[in-house]
């Protein structure tokens, strides 16, 4: 079923009003949709099944048919820190990380990253709702602004992992069966393409962050981020 994100201003009632012009274009011309059609919508937290009651050329009304709270998110909730890449594959990791069900994605400042960005992007937050739509997710992923790795709050966890390429043996499911109870909160750090610094590891380890290895293959960062991402999402889900 077609999918599409409104803010929550946009229900009144039973009835969805559709005001973001790409997806009236999509609805109308790209899928061809017309009044009695049945469209999935989503606000961040519920999933609503309706029925297009009106089709106009600056809105879409939809009637509500049924509703139901969140049922694609895991219990755990799992950010990244992912060091920032260049712009095709800072983009595809985040489409990638939205669509495996990532909770925050904060943009990290490292010693080798080459990219000079200091505000978020808004390109960002469009790619992740779009990958929201394919996946049927509901909860829109937190891209944070860019934070430096020093700065970031590695108290707020209950679990933080760095997989590291120069790691060997300990594995991200080797930690979390050592865990005593199910983390709530969980951070994991992927490095830009040039990885992390010996010194930056060393502080992170300072930092009670535990270095595991995704095997015996170095992987592109954006490969490092979805295949931990994915990990972890599988086992704490």
């Amino acid at each position: 079923m077609i999918s599409v994100f409104v803010e929550k201003e946009n229900i009144n009632g039973d009835i969805i009003e559709i005001r973001e012009k790409q997806d009236i274009n999509h609805l109308k011309n790209s899928f061809r949709m017309k009044v009695g059609d049945k469209l999935r919508v989503v606000d961040g937290e519920f999933e609503y099944i309706c029925k297009i009651t009106e089709v106009e050329k600056k809105s879409i009304l939809a009637e509500i048919e049924e509703k139901t709270e969140d049922r694609y998110s895991t219990e755990t909730e799992v950010d990244i820190a992912q060091g920032l890449l260049k712009n095709d594959k800072m983009d595809l990791t985040i489409q990638k990380l939205t669509e495996i069900g990532i909770n925050r994605i904060i943009p990290m400042v490292t010693e080798r990253t080459v990219v000079k960005v200091k505000e978020k992007k808004s390109k960002w937050d469009v790619v992740s709702r779009e990958a929201l739509k394919q996946c049927q997710g509901v909860k829109l992923v937190d891209i944070t602004t860019p934070e430096r790795l020093k700065d970031i709050d590695y108290g707020r966890y209950d679990l933080v992992l760095l997989p590291y390429e120069c790691a060997e043996g300990t594995r991200i499911t080797d930690i979390l069966r050592g865990c005593e109870t199910k983390p709530e909160k969980v951070l994991y750090l992927i490095g830009p393409e040039g990885g992390f610094a010996e010194k930056e590891v060393e502080f992170l380890m300072e930092k009670g962050v535990k270095v595991v290895s995704l095997g015996r293959r170095i992987l592109r960062a954006e490969t490092a981020a979805i295949v931990a991402g994915g990990i972890l999402i599988n086992e704490l889900g």
